[in-house]
């Protein structure tokens, strides 16, 4: 019985220190943006699930995350919905989760502009013309009837800086940043949001390739639960989420700056009936529309670009049961033919004992 005991704790302690170096790829700065992630990490649901993970935040010189996760520089990265587009001309990649529902992009404009409306735009001067992250800015204005062509576009070096001067009028932002420098410089502004007008778009969608899903599915599954499990976690505990983040990643960020970017993402990740990190496979179908393409689901299914769970949890934990009942079995069987034996040689011993002493009487 102690072999038995002993060989559970080894086995125990072999499934326990079995983890499995894993990178995520940022798409920015360490921030609130990021909190879940941080949170799976410090609260040890990572390490539960196996895995130990590293949180790489953007590099300024190449921030394409997918670029990274295609070469194989990173297990897992998080873009934006245009990752869509990219599955559509051929790059294999697959959506896990989408942690914010709504895009996080939008126009700032000064609180005493005109533009209250994508229509307001027409003839108005820009920062620039939306890149693939943001193009639901773009579409926006398009339905608007404004043609984004003929829109006078800013080109200086200091957009915030110009912003604050008048010398264009308005500015395309994460609602998160630069809408929080202007406040903390005592600059009114408000801003128009794609959602406002119909183009509601994923953003921030954790992500992997297909090479690496087909090869570590069981990885790709704990990856994205114990995820989930930290952004559940992070937004029921703000406040600590915050001082994590302070304390270990990003300590230029104020408190005050967290708050605001935690306050500000809270309706963005948490909306009522709709589980964090929750996908459709037909608003995934809408969006290409949106984006002018014609889907074609026999030449490019859905399915393989919408990661579906499939309880591997449960069938992992399983398998090892069943390794464990197979060793318990190889163990315990020459044990009881052991013990068997041993009573039967005790038995034989009794007998030839019993013999002995009466031929001696």
């Amino acid at each position: 019985m102690r072999i038995i005991a002993t060989l559970m704790i080894l086995i125990t302690n072999s499934l326990a220190c079995a983890t499995e170096s894993v990178v995520l790829q940022l798409k920015w700065t360490h921030q609130f943006q990021f909190a879940g992630y941080y949170m799976a990490k410090e609260k040890g649901f990572y390490e539960q699930a196996g895995l130990d993970v590293t949180i790489l935040p953007a590099d300024s010189s190449n921030p394409d995350t997918q670029f990274k996760v295609l070469a194989g520089q990173a297990h897992f990265g998080v873009t934006h919905s245009a990752i869509l587009q990219s599955r559509m001309q051929g790059k294999p990649v697959v959506a896990l989760a989408a942690i914010l529902q709504s895009s996080p992009y939008c126009w700032m404009v000064k609180e005493d502009s005109d533009i209250y409306t994508p229509k307001d735009f027409k003839g108005k001067r820009i920062s620039y013309l939306g890149k693939a992250e943001n193009a639901e800015l773009m579409v926006m204005l398009q339905q608007a009837g404004v043609d984004i062509t003929k829109l006078p576009l800013y080109s200086g070096l200091s957009p915030l800086r110009d912003f604050r001067k008048g010398l264009y009028d308005a500015l395309q932002v994460y609602v998160t940043n630069e809408p929080f420098e202007m406040r903390q410089a005592g600059v009114a502004t408000r801003q128009i949001c794609p959602k406002q007008y119909g183009v509601n778009v994923y953003g921030d969608i954790l992500f992997t390739s297909e090479n690496t899903l087909s090869q570590k599915p069981n990885m790709v599954e704990h990856f994205r639960s114990a995820s989930l499990m930290g952004w559940r976690y992070a937004m029921l505990n703000m406040n600590e989420s915050i001082d994590v983040i302070r304390s270990k990643y990003n300590p230029d960020k104020s408190k005050a700056q967290l708050a605001y970017e935690a306050d500000t993402l809270r309706p963005f990740i948490t909306q009522a009936g709709i589980p964090i990190g929750s996908m459709s496979e037909n608003r995934w179908h809408w969006i290409a529309q949106l984006y002018g393409y014609t889907f074609d689901k026999q030449q490019i299914p859905l399915g393989d670009f919408v990661y579906h769970p499939k309880n591997i949890e449960d069938s992992y934990q399983w398998s090892w049961m069943l390794i464990t009942a197979s060793i318990l079995t190889l163990l315990c069987v020459p044990l009881y033919l052991h013990l068997i034996f041993s009573r039967h040689l005790k038995y034989r011993i009794m007998q030839s004992t019993q013999q002995h002493e009466k031929k001696v009487e």
